[in-house]
């Protein structure tokens, strides 16, 4: 019988920061959610861990398949879904399952399976750009509609992807459009056509504030995100429950923690094993550990810095840091959410929160990312590369 290998390729440090954020992940959503079972009728706890473990396993599955797919596929792929995206969204708006006033999350039929297809359009959007981006040099040189380019095959699906998500999920949206503007910066496109998207994208933002004043139907949640923005750092306590609860959660013992299992906010705390996780890891293991996840995720995009300088074609080092960027930008603003210097956004910290979709679009993310740096380890004609791309 031959030996089974799972044969992981790519970068090592990347790989086992995976694992380590997973195993971690295991441990904290166990902890949090262990109040959150109690109240429940059937008072099992391991429901949580044992959901957990088959995201991690899942997780694991999708970024392996991914990292063995060539990378130049994805170009050619994000050629292709970037025409989904839009429909998918709209069917969300439509029939997706509706929580909180918010329709985010679209059931697959006959699987029963829903997913957020925010972070589905997110993933293509990004991949698109860096393929859009990767030919711009080329259109540079040849001096002839560059602008007809950038305004169709870049900034285009940029303003629309982010309007309709804009209707569901303002944070969601801001984060796409900042990552795919952080994407933009480093593609090279001139200076004068990225003040025109962010004036774009400033008309946008007051042309849905004016029309939701006058018709709150149109994005039901709109009175939730002016009241956040409004009430951060207000000293009225039930306006800022779920910050208050954190702030108790990460002063209660912030050197060594309370040890895991010991957390008390977790009784308190909406959403301790997700939107609030961190909170809960500094309660349990102290803020040295806090710091040393906030070290996780800056080597993360330190490794994706990495692999873009060795990248032999521009499409894989735009690729790359994009799609790390935007994991790593959420992490570090679902942080600074349970600190308290960012109002409260609903984002999933990446790898460690409660949560299907999340964790699985992350891990695809990483998955093309590998793609990208086992691509790279092989000597090929960057020409020849770029042709592959189309």
């Amino acid at each position: 019988m031959s030996n089974f290998s799972l044969q992981l390729k790519g970068d090592k440090v990347i790989w086992g920061i995976y694992i380590l954020l997973s195993m971690i992940s295991l441990a904290v959503v166990y902890s949090a959610s262990g109040y959150l079972a109690y109240k429940q009728e059937d008072n099992y706890a391991l429901q949580y861990l044992f959901k957990q473990l088959g995201i991690v396993v899942i997780g694991f599955v999708v970024m392996y398949l991914m990292h063995r797919i060539k990378f130049t596929y994805f170009s050619i792929g994000s050629k292709i879904l970037i025409w989904f995206v839009v429909p998918v969204l709209l069917l969300t708006i439509l029939l997706g399952t509706n929580i909180n006033n918010a329709s985010r999350w679209l059931m697959i039929p006959g699987i029963n399976i829903s997913f957020q297809s925010s972070d589905f359009a997110k993933i293509v959007l990004l991949t698109y750009l860096a393929r859009s981006l990767s030919k711009l040099p080329e259109k540079y040189r040849e001096n002839k509609n560059t602008l007809q380019y950038v305004l169709l095959h870049i900034f285009a699906p940029t303003l629309l992807i982010t309007a309709i998500i804009l209707q569901s999920n303002l944070s969601t949206a801001a984060l796409i459009f900042v990552s795919a503007f952080f994407l933009m910066v480093i593609g090279n496109v001139k200076s004068k056509y990225l003040l025109s998207l962010a004036g774009s994208g400033i008309i946008i933002a007051a042309f849905a504030f004016l029309l939701v004043k006058v018709n709150p139907n149109i994005i039901p949640r709109f009175d939730t995100w002016v009241s956040r923005i409004e009430n951060f750092n207000s000293d009225d306590p039930d306006a800022n429950y779920q910050v208050l609860q954190a702030k108790i959660a990460i002063a209660s013992n912030p050197v060594i923690g309370k040890l895991p299992g010991k957390s008390s906010q977790r009784a308190f705390l909406p959403s301790a094993h997700a939107d609030f996780i961190y909170a809960i890891i500094i309660e349990e293991y102290g803020t040295l550990v806090g710091f040393f996840i906030i070290f996780l995720y800056l080597s993360l995009f330190f490794r994706a810095l990495i692999i873009a300088k060795h990248c032999q074609t521009h499409f894989g080092a735009l690729l790359v840091v994009g799609l790390m960027f935007t994991i790593v930008f959420q992490a570090m603003v679902n942080m600074a959410v349970a600190v308290n210097l960012l109002p409260v956004t609903g984002q999933p910290l990446p790898l460690l929160s409660s949560g299907g979709t999340s964790f699985m679009f992350t891990s695809m993310a990483l998955g093309m990312i590998q793609s990208v740096k086992a691509g790279s380890s092989i000597k090929v004609n960057p020409d020849a590369a770029n042709d592959n791309q189309e």
